[in-house]
């Protein structure tokens, strides 16, 4: 008799192939479901692999646009970098999995969902936060830290002896020494050769973008155009080409970024569990939005209101971070940094060249840039008298301070 039904989000890799196996095993019936999120993959072969190993239904859901409209943009609105430079590709890219399948789940009457999660990773928390958020009744089955799956799992080789027991087809190329997650936003690398932090990366292991240093000898010119601070178009100046649907502008800006080898990091960070990591990031359309955004950004809007939409950006950037995408609280900051971008519209011309993108104008009908104001040739509608007077006021303070608590005021 079934134990229930259980969706399990499946890769078609070795891991969550012996989960599948594993989990009829314990007496469930289990659908797969596999997110096309734009990693490279053969979907249909993973379709057939996972019902030749018994999988009740498969659902594979092409989740491309809605990432990047309903994740992505959201991100760039808020400049979203985690401690100062990760572009969080992974981190956006959970909750628009962990929604869908909580979406199959109901719509299947599963009461379980599965994962292959590691028990030491930050992927664990993000997709159990969202499921237990938007389903709250879900139970969860997380393998990797059940005591019976890890201690009989304890490396590749017993997974590789329990596949080829059960009939599970096993990788013919050789596993590369370090993991990989993909997505149309980034390609992240960690694990094997990698903690060690101190050892570089291998020149192969970049997949994404191509080293700047073979990147081509001529820059590419791109003009982006923002509406509600979000890219509405992408046009190469030098070749006349556009692109103007949300998935096709990313998809584009992924392509020449990667050409000249723009957005790669490697970084140690903190994961929300505790404990410091090593990984290696490609990021490359996003990190030419990062600048075209942060650049029309500052144009458009007030100083105040950016300097207090900074501190929302980094708190959005920690909660996504963290797995919190489906908690009140995030939801409250999302809409904070949207209406902040109701003015963020314009035009930024940008070249990307050797691993850089550089700004190169922008203009906006929204502009707070006022050219006779600011110019050193035009005294405009400004009296460089009232400078003095700014100036003193805010001395009041400083050399209160001083008089006081500072060198002026020291007693002998």
């Amino acid at each position: 008799m079934s134990k229930g039904t259980v969706v399990l989000a499946y890769s078609g890799g070795l891991d969550t192939s012996c989960i599948l196996v594993w989990l009829k095993e314990q007496g469930y019936d289990v659908i797969a479901y596999l997110a096309n999120i734009g990693q490279d993959e053969d979907f249909e072969a993973a379709r057939k692999k996972a019902e030749s190993l018994g999988a009740k239904k498969v659902f594979i859901e092409d989740l491309r646009s809605q990432f990047v409209e309903n994740f992505i943009w959201p991100a760039v609105q808020a400049n979203a970098v985690y401690e100062d430079r990760y572009l969080m590709g992974t981190a956006v890219a959970r909750p628009c999995i962990a929604r869908r399948q909580v979406e199959i789940a109901r719509r299947e009457g599963a009461q379980f969902v599965s994962h292959g999660a590691t028990g030491k990773g930050n992927d664990q928390i993000r997709f159990e936060l969202t499921c237990y958020a938007l389903y709250p009744e879900v139970m969860i089955i997380a393998p990797w830290r059940i005591p019976e799956f890890y201690n009989r799992f304890r490396g590749r080789t017993d997974l590789m002896e329990y596949a080829q027991k059960h009939g599970i087809p096993v990788p013919v190329t050789p596993q590369a020494p370090w993991s990989m997650d993909a997505n149309l936003m980034h390609i992240s690398y960690e694990s094997g050769i990698l903690e060690n932090p101190k050892s570089h990366a291998p020149a192969d292991l970049y997949l994404m973008t191509k080293n700047p240093e073979d990147s081509p000898n001529e820059p590419d010119v791109l003009e982006i155009a923002f509406k509600n601070g979000v890219p509405v178009r992408v046009t190469n100046v030098k070749e006349n080409k556009s692109e103007d649907t949300p998935l096709d502008i990313f998809s584009y800006l992924n392509e020449i970024g990667g050409k000249h080898g723009v957005g790669r990091i490697d970084i140690v960070e903190n994961r929300f569990i505790g404990m410091k990591s090593r990984g290696i990031y490609e990021t490359p359309g996003g990190t030419v939005l990062l600048n075209a955004h942060l650049d029309i950004e500052t144009f458009t809007m007030d100083k105040e209101v950016r300097r207090i939409k900074q501190g929302l950006g980094i708190r959005f950037s920690e909660l996504v971070y963290n797995g919190f995408w489906d908690s009140p609280e995030c939801d409250f900051v999302r809409h904070c940094i949207a209406k902040s971008q109701e003015n963020v519209e314009g035009k930024v011309q940008l070249s990307v060249f050797k691993g850089q993108v550089y700004i190169l104008g922008r203009e906006s009908p929204k502009s707070l840039y006022n050219e006779e104001l600011v110019s050193m040739d035009v005294q405009g509608n400004y009296d460089p008298c009232d400078a003095s007077g700014f100036i003193r006021i805010n001395a009041v303070r400083l050399r209160e301070h001083h008089r006081l608590q500072g060198f002026s005021g020291t007693k002998k």
